[in-house]
């Protein structure tokens, strides 16, 4: 009857410890993904509250939100399949957002601005 009882504390053990590490997964899962959404409504944020387009200008600024870091960066924008001679009243501008958390995580958004091209 004692092994019995061993046989049975051994089985709940182990049923126990599965548990135990599905619960462990699901909470890692959880924060991942929640640091994940902090990180998107940030840049969400950030994009919304960039300069109106005849003001955005090339270069790069800083600054933290919330305890996140954040830097954009505005490149000219390069692709091959576009030729430069064509005109257009339109300058495509790379922006490149980066933002990270205070955990450490690190999500980076790349677009395309159009601004209006400056009168020469």
């Amino acid at each position: 009857m004692l092994i019995e009882v061993l046989v049975a504390l051994a089985v709940v053990a182990v049923a126990l410890a599965a548990i135990g590490s599905l619960i462990a997964t699901t909470v890692r899962g959880a924060r991942s993904l929640d640091t994940h959404l902090m990180l998107a409504e940030t840049a969400r944020m950030i994009a919304t509250a960039l300069p109106d387009r005849d003001q955005f200008k090339a270069g790069k600024f800083s600054g933290e939100l919330a305890g996140h870091r954040w830097r954009v960066d505005v490149l000219p924008f390069t692709f091959t399949g576009v030729d430069p001679q064509i005109p257009t009243p339109w300058v495509p501008q790379t922006v490149v957002i980066r933002i990270q958390s205070p955990s450490g995580p690190i999500l980076q958004v790349n677009t395309v601005r159009l601004r209006r091209r400056e009168a020469q």
